[in-house]
């Protein structure tokens, strides 16, 4: 009965952090280069259940799940095209490498919406959350007046990856490297299109059926834990 309780309530519980998932999809679906994210589960010890003599069965009963990882999809989605003059997209694999200009970590995004930013005397190419921008020598994107305009002192590279699997979502549409995935390499081949961004990978089609699954498993949970309390003080009450 209090392995009924408590397996339930865990599982009330993993279905919600399943459905703060899905609502982070939902809204970020009009967020250029976001992508998308999926729980994966796993389930909690088994063991063999007894008989009367305390002998163990071939019948297994769980304790539950919970939420292993949430898998990010990096796979490439199709783009808009737009106005903006330091808008680009990445039509396959690879990200774009950034770097703070206060911490200098370098971080990798799909989002291709850059902007000028004034620091010092000299202006470069930054990213939405403030970033340096940079080339395929991993230097920042200088900004200046052409004869044709703004001109730039090299174009974003594209870096990729062996392994993306595990990537940490820094958050901002912003992603670091753990040691499996390996050492960035630039993409030399790698197609970038001018005015034109990425567009979310995030599905309301299928971030709607997550949330009805999540509603219906989220719901059977805490019915087992009102049936498993109900259970408890019935034999409560016939002790007294």
């Amino acid at each position: 009965m209090y392995t009924s309780f408590y397996t339930a309530a865990r599982g009330a519980m993993e279905e919600q952090q399943k459905m703060n998932v899905v609502a982070n999809n939902l809204a970020n679906v009009n967020n250029y280069g976001y992508k998308a994210k999926t729980t994966v589960f796993s389930d909690l010890m088994y063991y063999n259940l007894n008989n009367y003599t305390g002998a163990d069965t071939p019948l297994k009963s769980g304790t539950g799940i919970r939420v292993e990882k949430t898998n990010t999809d990096f796979s490439p989605v199709g783009f808009t095209t737009t106005q903006g003059q330091f808008d680009y997209a990445i039509t396959g694999k690879g990200f774009f490498m950034v770097r703070s200009p206060i911490t200098n970590e370098i971080t990798y995004t799909r989002n291709g919406h850059f902007s000028m930013s004034q620091r010092g005397d000299d202006f470069y190419l930054v990213n939405d959350n403030g970033n340096f921008v940079l080339d395929q020598n991993q230097n920042p994107i200088l900004v200046t007046d052409g004869d044709k305009g703004k001109e730039l002192s090299g174009q974003p590279a594209v870096y990729g990856f062996n392994i993306l699997d595990g990537m940490l979502s820094t958050g901002n549409n912003e992603f670091v490297p753990v040691e499996k995935n390996g050492a960035p390499f630039l993409i030399a081949d790698a197609k970038v299109v001018d005015h034109a961004l990425e567009m979310s990978g995030a599905s309301v089609a299928d971030d709607f059926t997550r949330i009805i699954e999540a509603q219906r498993a989220y719901s059977y949970a805490l019915k087992m834990v009102q049936t498993s309390d109900e259970v408890v003080n019935t034999i409560n009450t016939l002790r007294s």
